[in-house]
């Protein structure tokens, strides 16, 4: 067991408002700590602090070897056994070693002998995760493995995780997950630190219970509030009144008027002073509670029936068949999604939907004539520049793109920072608030809810409840499925040739 040991820690990234202040923990090597918090509140920067990535003020303390994920693969379009080993450069590190960790994951390690480049998502998750396991004496930082993870990828990752005895500490949105995974939590709320022994579902019971009675305080001092304010009201009225009276009254007595004026005036000051401070220590008492808004979208009416229709396509990459044979339409309210295991081409159908796919395909993709389509993209890296370029170069409303980065928890301090440097949860707020803001008759997501919290994972069920938007969308988050989903369409993976045997071909 090593501690983690952190004193008056500060830090702020330029321009924008403090993360930390004054934070003080003291960490345990040994604990599966889950980092939760909305976006934007600082966990992958954590990260980065005991990384020693970034400067701060304070001091941490620690002699633990951290290891971080994700990784950035240095070369992609090797075989991935020859990449991972490339980007962590540990000369004590042997594939098999990795092959084994892939074992105990459940994941058939011949996908170290396909190109790195060629895997999905998922995929690249899981080697990776396997390549950090596999080095002796680090402790893991595990920021979002589960996105792009179908529902069996994070089930065996929930599985090899639980039952390492090594610490970590881990940020992931998937509460199930999580529930399974960790025995400790780290909360980064707004205006503190909450560090507890339990899983997700056990910090979320204690959060609702202090929020509820935060909720009856708050209800409580607003009240107080308000009749302290009236009453400061009346009291500055009555001031002027008697000021009026000494004005108006020509013919009276003004010195007698004028001295009562001044004696009423001299009270009401004092009083509204004790009434002003009153308020304000009432105002200093009101709880944090998450508050979550409804979200806008700029959904355009179509006269078309059907939006879209995908009749028996079927992709190939190298020639290489993906999916069996795919037929489905999506109609004017229909919220289809994509459902099948990560490598089934799911994002590759989107693309070719989009006219943007590499390899070939057959069939029929038919949009409906002059309809507009929003897209949410799983890679948004070439989203770039201060909002207010970005929204001009994607015809979309300043004001409008502001308010739902606003709504989706975005701080105002972080609208004039360049979208390259926001943190990924922001970056995908802004890729999120992009769709919602463009003029559309069909939305297309792929995988959406990936570095969103839970608060912005319930907007979006809101928001399609509200608006029951044409809508097709690839998601593996089972409860966002089963919410929002009308119509699930399969995608079953083509029965391919063996990768051990192509291997094995390539190599005689």
């Amino acid at each position: 067991m090593e501690p983690i040991t952190i004193r008056n820690l500060n830090f702020a990234y330029p321009g924008q408002e403090q993360l930390f202040t004054d934070c003080n923990l003291d960490l345990n090597s040994d604990w599966k700590l889950g980092l939760l918090g909305r976006n934007g509140r600082g966990k992958t920067t954590l990260m980065k602090i005991l990384r020693g990535k970034v400067k701060y003020t304070g001091t941490v303390t620690s002699k633990l070897n951290f290891g971080y994920f994700p990784l950035a693969i240095s070369e992609p379009t090797a075989f991935a056994g020859e990449a991972l080993l490339a980007t962590v450069n540990d000369p004590a590190l042997e594939q098999w070693q990795i092959e084994r960790e892939l074992n105990l994951m459940g994941v058939d390690p011949a996908l170290m002998w396909q190109p790195y480049e060629t895997l999905s998502g998922g995929e690249q998750t899981k080697v990776q995760l396997a390549t950090l396991f596999a080095q002796d004496g680090l402790f893991l930082l595990l920021d979002e493995p589960t996105n792009h993870l179908d529902q069996l990828g994070r089930q065996q990752v929930a599985d090899y995780l639980t039952s390492k005895q090594r610490g970590f500490i881990i940020t992931s949105h998937d509460q199930d997950f999580l529930d399974q995974v960790i025995n400790h939590t780290l909360v980064i709320e707004r205006y503190q630190l909450v560090l507890s022994h339990g899983n997700y579902s056990t910090y979320f019971q204690q959060k609702r219970r202090r929020d509820k009675e935060a909720l009856a305080t708050n209800q409580q001092l607003k009240s107080e509030i308000k009749a302290l304010k009236k009453t400061r009201q009346q009291r500055q009225q009555w001031a002027q009144r008697a000021e009026g009276e000494k004005k108006n009254n020509s013919h009276a007595d003004k010195g007698f008027i004028g001295a009562k004026a001044a004696k009423m005036m001299k009270k009401t000051v004092s009083t509204t002073n004790r009434l002003s401070q009153a308020i304000t220590n009432r105002e200093g008492l009101l709880k944090e509670v998450e508050e979550v808004d409804r979200l806008p979208l700029n959904l355009v009416a179509s006269h078309h029936q059907t939006l879209l229709t995908v009749d028996q396509v079927i992709l190939t990459i190298n020639g290489e068949q993906l999916f069996e044979p795919l037929s489905f339409k999506v109609t004017a309210h229909d919220q289809v999604a994509l459902v099948g295991p990560n490598g089934a081409g799911k994002s590759s159908l989107i693309h070719a939907i989009r006219n943007n796919f590499a390899g070939e395909y057959s069939g029929k993709i038919t949009l409906a004539n002059g309809i507009k389509v929003s897209y949410v993209r799983q890679d948004y890296t070439t989203n770039h520049g201060l909002l207010k370029e970005f929204s001009s170069e994607q015809h979309i409303a300043y004001d409008l793109l502001l308010n739902i980065l606003r709504k989706l928890g975005m701080e105002r301090s972080t609208f004039n920072v360049p979208i390259e440097q926001m943190s990924m949860g922001q970056q995908k707020k802004v890729e999120l608030a992009r769709s919602l803001a463009t003029p559309a008759q069909l939305y297309i997501w792929d995988e959406p809810l990936n570095y969103l919290d839970t608060y912005n994972q319930q907007q979006l069920i809101q928001l399609i409840k509200d608006y029951q938007p044409p809508l097709l969308f690839v998601e593996h988050d089972k409860h966002f499925i089963d919410t929002v989903a009308q119509q699930q369409v399969q995608v079953k993976i083509f029965p391919r040739k063996d990768l051990v045997q192509t291997v094995w071909e390539m190599t005689i």
